[in-house]
């Protein structure tokens, strides 16, 4: 049994006692002082759209053969290369090449060489890096002179588009 004398300092202690806990216990409260942070403006950028380069109008030139030939002569071929450079600047363009002859030989003849000829340029064009399907070939044959007072202008394939 507790006597009086220790009964005073346990109702004293205890109270005290606790105070010491809380305060010993808990830590201080921090203060945080806020950090200000620098304010960043959005300036909107200009969107610039590249443009597209300014195409040159779409033409194809022609090219001449030698008299009952189909060979790609150093001419034509130079003609040629820029007919693909053209077709690479426009790229949904499809074309049809037309062999023609002059009027020198058979009707069944010159409608032969006239399709030699368009498929010479066509494969020379595909060689050059045309996809095949944009190109088609026709052969006229004689039918279709350019002047018909001069052949060696006949001897040609055109390029048109479809």
């Amino acid at each position: 049994m507790i006597t009086g004398g220790y009964m005073r300092y346990l109702k004293l202690g205890i109270p005290v006692l606790m105070i010491m806990v809380l305060f010993i216990g808990c830590p201080k409260k921090q203060v945080v002082q806020p950090v200000e942070e620098p304010v960043i403006e959005e300036v909107p950028e200009e969107v610039i759209v590249p443009e597209e380069p300014e195409r040159p109008p779409f033409e194809m030139g022609r090219i001449f053969f030698d008299f009952d030939k189909s060979d790609i002569r150093a001419d034509a071929a130079e003609t040629l290369k820029k007919n693909a450079a053209m077709l690479e600047l426009y790229p949904t363009v499809n074309i049809t090449i037309e062999g023609h002859c002059c009027e020198i030989g058979t009707a069944e003849y010159n409608l032969a060489l006239g399709e030699r000829r368009a498929k010479t340029a066509y494969e020379y064009l595909v060689m050059l890096g045309v996809d095949p399907a944009r190109l088609a070939t026709v052969s006229y044959g004689e039918e279709r002179p350019l002047d018909p007072t001069d052949l060696p202008q006949n001897r040609r394939c055109e390029f048109r588009r479809r």
